[in-house]
């Protein structure tokens, strides 16, 4: 691809010398800003200067010279994972946002009702009246360089065939980007004049398709935002959540979406609850989170509920195996340093938070007042202390709640208040 959009006098990376077996390649260098980098004090301001302003428009008719320059000379069969945009390619975004993001908030779901309408969605995107050419698939101010305020363009290793408007609606509806509704406005209709001049495409049709691609794209992100943030718990993606359910709410009141009535019928619900001020949601949930050893069995359920969860830390390495570590717990920065000088008490932690933060979430969403999670391991004061220890800090950061911390081998007994 990068051959071919350099021979096209196009701005990406152009690729000096790859070695024989194919696994490493030079490639120039157009430095370290990025276009959503150079417009963050525009973002935090709301104030769209001139330059801000071009700089945009360049960057939206570069993108209508990538998709069609010579696009019958690109042979997609070697675009991966799929050689164009298809009816699966589409189900498997949408299935994407089901698992990674709706079932993550929502504990019940018609998969009858919300199928059919994933089915009404797709025919709706893959309309032969929407041009298609090379479709970036990531494209995105994250994904620009600007190299001497040139944009430039890398991460286009996703491409293949499809439908143009899903690459500008992916660059104007990035949800951190941020972009005002008028200047997202004025951007579509330099993208759609560029369009028309390169390939005599008819506006009208874009801007009647345009709401589909909007909402596809929309809740692709959602599902990438969920598997990174409530999976990975990366604070980005977590953080990028709002917005991007702010949009989809501006959607909805702008576009109704009468042909997709279950799946805006549980999304409304979802952006009323997800969107309610902090106070709204306040909760009288507390975490227990507790060490123990199985020599002396598990720990005792005080709060009436029963249930939770228990995790078995006796797989991973044991530091009290080593003399040196006998006398010190998992709260001593020797044994601290010892359990993370691998990945095997990290993997296993995010494992275990993966778990716990699903069912966090849903019982802060229907009001459940306890949860109790433990940790064993053979003697209750090496790994099972520093993984108890680490999972009611990692709750109490990212959820706020009231976490209660004990060690009971070790007698040590402790509160991480709600914030």
């Amino acid at each position: 691809m990068s051959r071919h959009f350099v021979s096209q006098g196009l701005d990406v990376p152009e690729v000096f010398a790859v070695t024989d077996d194919g696994m490493a390649y030079l490639q120039s260098d157009l430095g370290d800003t990025s276009l959503f980098d150079s417009l963050a004090s525009a973002r935090a301001t709301g104030t769209w200067s001139q330059d801000n302003v071009k700089v945009l428009e360049k960057t939206v008719k570069s993108l209508v010279d990538l998709q069609f320059t010579n696009v019958s000379d690109i042979d997609f069969s070697r675009c991966y994972p799929l050689p164009s945009m298809d009816r699966r390619s589409v189900m498997w975004d949408l299935n994407y946002f089901k698992y990674c993001f709706l079932k993550a908030v929502v504990s019940e779901i018609d998969e009858v009702r919300l199928e059919a309408d994933f089915e009404r969605l797709a025919d709706m995107v893959l309309s032969d009246e929407v041009p298609s050419g090379f479709m970036y698939r990531d494209f995105q101010s994250r994904n620009v360089m600007l190299n001497d305020g040139t944009p430039c363009f890398i991460d286009f290793q996703g491409g293949r065939r499809g439908p143009c408007l899903y690459d500008i609606v992916s660059f104007l509806w990035q949800a951190k980007a941020a972009y005002p509704a008028d200047l997202r406005a004025h951007l579509l209709d330099v993208y759609a004049e560029a369009l028309n001049e390169k390939i005599g495409c008819d506006t009208e049709v874009l801007y009647r398709h345009l709401s589909s691609f909007i909402l596809l794209r929309t809740l692709q992100v959602l599902g990438a935002y969920g598997f990174r943030g409530y999976f990975e718990r990366k604070t980005h993606f977590l953080q990028s959540i709002p917005r991007a359910l702010d949009n989809l709410s501006e959607l909805f009141d702008k576009y109704g979406f009468d042909r997709l009535p279950y799946l805006r019928e549980v999304m409304t619900e979802v952006i009323a609850e997800m969107l309610k001020p902090d106070a709204d949601k306040r909760t009288t949930l507390k975490v227990k989170v507790a060490s123990f050893s199985y020599r002396v069995g598990y720990p005792e359920d005080q709060s009436g509920n029963g249930g939770g969860f228990v995790f078995d830390c006796r797989a991973v390495t044991n530091p009290g195996k080593f003399d040196r570590y006998k006398p010190l717990t998992g709260l001593d920065a020797p044994v601290i340093e010892f359990i993370e000088s691998t990945d095997e008490m990290r993997e296993f932690l995010d494992n275990a938070f993966a778990l716990v933060s699903a069912s966090i979430r849903k019982y802060l969403k229907r009001g459940f007042t306890d949860l109790s999670v433990a940790f064993g391991c053979t003697g209750g004061r090496h790994r099972s202390v520093y993984a108890a220890q680490h999972m009611a800090e990692r709750i109490s950061r990212e959820f706020g709640v009231e976490v209660e911390i004990l060690h009971r081998e070790r007698k040590i007994h402790s509160i991480l208040p709600a914030r």
